[in-house]
């Protein structure tokens, strides 16, 4: 009884205090990938099939944050195929979200099936950038679409896939609307840079070592 007690505990505390869940269907995601099917294609795209579930919404239909959280396990999944993961833990790098944006057209219904389709886009001296889209089931419709930038710390994109492909990937075109998503994030960057005054202690030092 007392060890039940204790397990109850621990269990309570952990579910208190962490979103285990999350943390268990991470894992869950990357198990589960290393049994498909390899994406070769590194550029290529990936779909993962899912279900609104009653612990996915408000009102009825699909909660806002629902959709990014589903974004993180299609890229963990994407990831796990496709090498970038095993690239990084042998480059030592790790990756973080710089940025999102969705764009939600459609609501996702209890009960409705859809598809989340992944694929880098393109990628920069710092960054990949990535596209999310759910497709419905239903009628094929896409309901939402997310852009992602996924940040590479001690590393770089070009290192990565060059240690994929054992050879240098040409970056492909950015398509127009990417291209104003970048403009918008790096003129939010200075204008918040500004206003913390960086930007004048940036000049700053750079005069004084003029």
């Amino acid at each position: 009884m007392a060890m039940l007690l204790w397990v109850l505990g621990v269990l309570l505390l952990l579910f208190s205090s962490l979103d285990v869940w999350y943390f268990v269907r991470a894992a869950v995601t990357v198990v589960r990938a290393w049994f498909q099917k390899p994406v070769w294609d590194v550029l290529g795209e990936q779909s993962v099939s899912g279900r609104v579930l009653l612990h996915d919404i408000d009102l009825g239909h699909m909660n806002n944050a629902r959709f990014l959280r589903e974004c993180d396990f299609a890229r963990f999944s994407l990831y796990s195929r496709n090498g970038v993961f095993k690239a990084c833990r042998a480059l030592r790098a790790t990756m973080v979200v710089g940025a999102t944006t969705i764009r939600l057209r459609r609501a996702l219904c209890l009960g409705e099936a859809f598809e989340l389709r992944t694929r880098i886009v393109v990628w920069d001296e710092k960054a990949f950038y990535l596209e999310q889209r759910f497709v419905s089931c239903r009628d094929g419709l896409v309901a939402a679409v997310m852009l992602c930038k996924q940040n590479v710390v001690r590393s770089s994109p070009d290192k990565i896939l060059q240690f994929l492909c054992k050879r240098k990937v040409e970056c492909p075109d950015y398509p127009e609307d990417l291209q104003h998503w970048i403009s918008f994030i790096s003129a939010s960057s200075q204008a918040l840079r500004a206003q913390s005054g960086l930007e004048d202690k940036t000049g700053a030092q750079e005069d004084k070592e003029k």
